[in-house]
């Protein structure tokens, strides 16, 4: 029995010896997949929690309310998550907004649950949701409609809307029931924005033509913006939708062109989404091109003010700012957190270099109401200016 437990015990020696003498060989084969299994393992041990996925502890804080996570009571036989140390910043106390509790709000909501649609303010959990859909003093509230359908066929590192590479397919009746809800908030100003659909032979251009029209259609004096994706370079979809009748034709650059392979999706890029801006003016010479830059996410000045020079160079004339807030634990963390002060810096400076319009703050988003007004009085401006060259090309 002696022998035999001696037996089995050097056995069991000599086989642990030669698993990790070979766990080491493969670790010196392959050192990268050696260490991204270790990365993977040290995540599934980081402690998340469900709570982490659906973002209860939300990354901004709302007046008159507390910032505190939900409390998970773990019963005795639960084993407590090891503690890890993280690396995130700490809120300033200038990100604040305003509550979603307003007559307004709850109204523009149950129109949206009514028609089964989308809002980027829902799926991206937009901090500004209670300020814009509550409305301001006129009670004139503003939602960005987030057309072919709620999931993403890209996994943008910032980005909190959920993804597949298989989303449901499109509602044919879609644009007939934005057209209903425009119609019933009654608005003179709409955001259109969707997500990718790279699964879609032409990646939802036809369908977003197809909203706009509907839109034009029902009301004729809506004034339109669009934010729409990149259509993977393809000029000829962005051509259609640049052609559908919209007035402002938005498209956000994201980042600066350093940190675009980190941020965003590798089907997206700088050179990209300049082209996709560029190509709008050729089509339609009178729509107002607008993007975004998110601040926060790692870049420095020079890296700004370079993305600020190429923007103007493919006269784009309208540009926001807006701080990077990490939806999760699970993306990308902030870097820093940019002060009012700098926002203000940054927006004196690009008007400087002859942007028609720039809207700059923690808190400002690409489809912000802030600039509405403003960017309402520019497209009729150039309305005025398509009709004075008509009048003057039949002379």
């Amino acid at each position: 029995m002696i022998n035999r437990a001696l037996s089995s015990s050097a056995a069991e020696t000599t086989y642990a010896n030669n698993t990790e003498s070979d766990e080491r060989e493969k670790q010196q084969r392959h050192p990268r997949l050696a260490a991204l299994r270790t990365q993977l393992a040290a995540e599934d041990g980081d402690g998340s929690t469900l709570h982490d996925f659906i973002g209860v502890d939300a990354d901004v804080g709302v007046e008159g309310e507390s910032n505190t996570a939900v409390t998970v009571t773990q019963t005795s036989n639960q084993k407590a998550p090891a503690a890890v140390k993280r690396n995130i910043l700490p809120k300033p106390k200038w990100l604040k907004a305003q509550p979603a509790t307003s007559d307004n709000y709850k109204r523009l909501r149950t129109t949206v649950r009514d028609l089964g649609l989308a809002t980027v303010c829902e799926e991206a959990k937009c901090p500004n949701i209670g300020e814009c859909w509550g409305g301001g003093e006129d009670g004139t509230a503003t939602a960005t409609i987030m057309i072919m359908g709620d999931t993403c066929t890209r996994g943008c590192s910032f980005c909190a809307v959920k993804t597949s590479r298989t989303p449901p397919p499109l509602d044919p009746e879609e644009p007939t029931k934005v057209a209903e809800a425009v119609a019933s908030w009654g608005l003179d100003y709409v955001v259109l924005t969707s997500v990718d659909r790279d699964d879609l032979p032409d990646q939802g251009s036809g369908h977003f033509y197809e909203v706009v029209r509907k839109l034009k259609e029902s009301s004729p004096n809506l004034l339109v913006e669009a934010l729409t994706p990149d259509f993977r370079g393809d000029l000829s979809l962005v051509e259609k939708v640049a052609s559908s009748g919209l007035d402002v034709y938005a498209h956000n650059i994201e980042t600066v062109e350093r940190l675009q392979r980190r941020v965003r999706d590798y089907r997206a890029g700088y050179a990209q989404s300049l082209s996709v801006l560029r190509h709008v003016k050729v089509v339609n010479e009178i729509a107002l091109t607008k993007t975004s830059i998110m601040l926060g996410c790692g870049e420095n000045d020079e890296d700004i003010r370079k993305t600020l020079h190429d923007l103007r160079e493919n006269d784009v004339d309208v540009v926001t700012f807006g701080q990077y807030l990490q939806p999760s634990r699970k993306h990308m963390p902030v870097k820093n957190y940019v002060t009012p002060e700098k926002f203000t810096e940054w927006q004196l400076e690009a008007e400087a270099l002859g942007f028609k319009y720039v809207a700059s703050g923690p808190l400002v988003r690409s489809s912000y109401k802030a600039g509405e007004f403003y960017l309402k009085n520019l497209v009729k401006e150039r309305e005025v200016e398509r009709t004075f060259k008509g009048d003057a090309g039949m002379q």
